[in-house]
């Protein structure tokens, strides 16, 4: 009989690193810092948003939950002493603890039409709606739900082993170029080292993910975040795209067009390889230029970028 996991691939996330908040003052430092709205974080509900500086540039993008009483912030390893850093500037006297616990616990990505099948096997927590972002907690395991297809589990240094070596009977090893793939499918933005403070929030998107409240109180780049959202003055926007190019591509190449010709309209945010061949991209690119003219990557003779539809749809 065929084994109904054989399409399953699971995928090492250590490219991304944990930031755990604990102490008393934790939701209250976390809502002053941080663009979401960090109340509408629980142990049922994943939240994305941004960490920007003054002039409201992000300076990271996460992913947010709650374990136990504390708060944990996954984001990309590259990032975690600079981020952990600056925000300790801000504790002052709040009953709040940054620690980074990158190296206590691993990260597995899970992807394939029977991911959810196989989770549930593991930890007998069934996926019982399509509703994204969910987050769900057994003994050993915090699973979260990108999708029925698309799952991250998260678990102790200790824990991981067995549960390597039970995942690694029904998937096989992919590499993380998918995982990057399938998150530039789902249009969710991944600020690096080479793209911090490139963008505002909503360049990428992140008022149509939740990573953005408009009704929570200050936060550093608030009033130019909110100015932005206003005042209509938002001139980028974050699309999906194809790329055929065998050159190299990486995050913060410029983008141009000939109606622009020297002055760079946009810049790619995440980019791996496609599956079906060469690459596609996530990129903030000027609105007014991917209505009018061909966007080339890197110069007027680069290749040019076939924009893609967006899983979601764009705040008016």
């Amino acid at each position: 009989m065929k084994n109904k996991f054989i399409e399953t691939v699971m995928i090492d996330l250590s490219h991304y690193g944990l930031i755990r908040f604990t102490g008393n003052d934790a939701l209250t430092f976390l809502q002053n810092q941080l663009s979401c709205d960090v109340r509408e974080v629980s142990h049922e509900k994943v939240q994305f948003g941004s960490y920007c500086t003054p002039q409201g540039r992000v300076l990271t993008s996460f992913l947010l939950w709650q374990h136990e009483n504390d708060y944990v912030m996954q984001l990309p390893a590259s990032l975690i002493t600079s981020i952990i850093k600056r925000l300790a500037l801000y504790v002052l006297r709040a009953k709040v603890q940054l620690i980074d616990t990158t190296d206590a616990f691993v990260r597995v990505g899970v992807v394939g039409s029977a991911a959810a099948i196989l989770i549930e096997k593991i930890t007998g927590l069934p996926y019982n709606s399509d509703k994204p972002l969910q987050i769900k907690h057994s003994e050993k395991i915090t699973i979260i739900y990108f999708s029925r297809q698309h799952i991250e589990l998260i678990t102790s240094i200790e824990d991981a082993p067995p549960l390597w070596k039970y995942l690694t009977q029904y998937a096989k090893l992919a590499s993380i170029n998918l995982w990057d793939w399938l998150n530039i499918q789902s249009a969710i933005p991944v600020i690096l080292p080479e793209t911090q403070e490139m963008f505002l929030p909503q360049m990428i998107n992140l008022d149509a993910i939740g990573g953005i409240s408009f009704k929570k109180g200050c936060y550093p780049g608030q009033e130019i975040v909110a100015r932005t959202q206003y005042l209509g003055k938002l001139k980028r926007r974050m699309y999906l795209a194809h790329v055929a190019t065998a050159d190299t591509v990486k995050p913060g190449d410029p983008l141009y067009c000939s109606d622009t010709n020297d002055q760079s309209i946009g810049n790619i945010v995440n980019i791996a390889p496609s599956p079906y061949g060469d690459f596609d991209v996530l990129a903030v690119i000027q609105q007014s230029s991917v209505e009018t003219c061909e966007i080339h990557l890197q110069s007027l003779q680069g290749p040019s970028l076939q924009i893609k539809p967006l899983p979601y749809s764009l705040p008016a």
